[in-house]
């Protein structure tokens, strides 16, 4: 065939002829008329409560205001590095070509390593085929919920607690806030559950908790494990769908002074059947931007998880798997790793605990719970007849105080409870935080 029978015949345009510069502005439309046009589930769809108050931080730090920033939940690299051992993890593995698609349920050798770590670690023998890996255990949360509840289904959850609103409307689940307060630390007890677990069918707990820094009490949650067990006994016997415990321990490893972890499955193991246990890299070892997170829960209802979460491609990165995978093999360098960051956690918790236990000795309206778990401190500024958002903004204000609101969590009483997060702040920022605050709030 002669060569310029190949030649295109269309009167494509050349490049030369494609608008340069073209500017959209004022062709993509927005407000009402845009907004009608999305689906019901967007229009109602609320974001971050608390990714609002960062773009305040963000304005004023622009602006040259000095602001103690303890609202994010995370870790400042500077402050609180990651292993150098999963560093150096992530490098080898890209090295050695892990960059392409990972197994829609995760790498092997992890889900075998997260079966070695919590027999170690935790005492629990789990099967390869009961660990599901994805990308940070937010997916996992939003995984659960898709795969347990039918909309209108009950999701029963204590508030505060950390985006279980959000999640149970996403699902078109009904969710059940039982509002908790610190008389309980912050847990709901059995006695207040009880009335409750015979119409829900997910029961959502998370301890240590975000966002409060507190840890359930071990016999409070054996007594909530066997209320589960008795009512799934109650619900087979009817015939009925079972009840199911969502335990959110990404935190576990991040407990301080004599305070302890513990599951609802070794301590009541009845309830294994009928509960999916969270967990992440993200927390335990400062790596949240690294997006590996792991569930452990029955063979059966990870495998529907799987395939609801591979639809959305909510796998974490291979190289990434793969060097937690070396990571949680290796309890030396674990343990090396904790004894520095929990430390540094500890030390910036006690100085904040301290603080305000001193100004409450001296008379200001402030209270604050002994640190127990997490990167977090339950923190309380009575100021009578001001709401928690304004208490809020007119610390950041006034006082370069930059705190979380309860409300932000789902606890919409006006108890004056704001969280507290120490994983982004120095020392320094901690210790000069208390002399602005008493320069601006009143003194009995």
């Amino acid at each position: 065939m002669p060569a310029s029978s190949l030649t295109p015949t269309t009167n494509a345009p050349t490049p030369a002829a494609i608008p340069s510069g073209l500017d959209l502005t004022n062709r993509l439309g927005e407000g009402e008329r845009t907004d009608a046009s999305l689906s019901e589930l967007a229009r109602g769809a609320v974001g971050s409560e608390i990714l609002k108050i960062a773009a305040e931080i963000r304005a004023l730090r622009a602006a040259g205001a000095s602001v103690c920033n303890l609202t994010v939940g995370d870790f400042e690299p500077a402050l609180f590095p990651i292993p150098p051992s999963l560093l150096e993890g992530v490098r080898k593995a890209l090295a050695d070509g892990h960059t392409n698609y990972p197994p829609s349920d995760g790498v092997l050798a992890l889900r075998e390593a997260v079966v070695r770590y919590y027999q170690r670690e935790l005492g629990l023998r789990y099967p390869v085929d009961s660990v599901l890996i994805a990308g940070g255990a937010r997916p996992l949360l939003y995984g659960a919920y898709r795969t347990l509840l039918d909309p209108g289904d009950v999701a029963l959850y204590p508030v505060p607690s950390w985006n279980n609103n959000h999640y149970a409307y996403l699902a078109a689940a009904r969710g059940v806030p039982l509002p908790v307060h610190a008389d309980s630390n912050f847990f709901p007890t059995v006695e207040q559950l009880r009335p409750h677990l015979g119409g829900a069918r997910l029961l959502l707990l998370n301890s240590p908790l975000n966002p409060t820094g507190t840890v359930i009490d071990p016999a409070a949650l054996a007594a909530i494990a066997r209320a589960v067990v008795e009512e799934n006994a109650r619900r087979a016997a009817a015939g009925r769908k079972s009840l199911w415990l969502v335990y959110d321990q990404v935190y576990w490893q991040l407990t301080h002074g004599s305070v302890r972890h513990t599951t609802p499955v070794a301590l009541v193991p009845e309830v294994a059947p009928y509960t999916v246990m969270l967990d992440a890299a993200s927390k335990s070892f400062a790596a949240t931007g690294l997006r590996v997170g792991w569930a452990v829960m029955p063979p059966a209802v990870r495998r529907k998880m799987a395939d609801i979460l591979g639809h959305v491609g909510a796998w974490a990165p291979k190289a990434e798997q793969v060097a937690v995978a070396a990571l949680l093999d290796d309890p030396v360098t674990i343990r090396a790793h904790h004894e520095r960051m929990i430390g540094g956690v500890r030390e910036r918790l006690a100085v904040l605990a301290e603080g305000f236990a001193a100004m409450r000795r001296d008379g200001y309206p402030v209270d604050a719970l002994a640190p127990q778990g997490a990167i977090y401190l339950s923190a309380r500024v009575s100021l009578p007849g001001r709401k928690n958002e304004d208490v809020r903004k007119w610390l950041l204000q006034q006082a370069g105080f930059a705190a979380v609101p309860f409300q932000a969590f789902g606890l919409y009483e006006e108890t004056g409870w704001f969280r507290l997060s120490v994983g982004a702040v120095s020392l320094d920022d901690l210790r000069a935080i208390f002399p602005r605050l008493r320069a601006v709030l009143p003194r009995a």
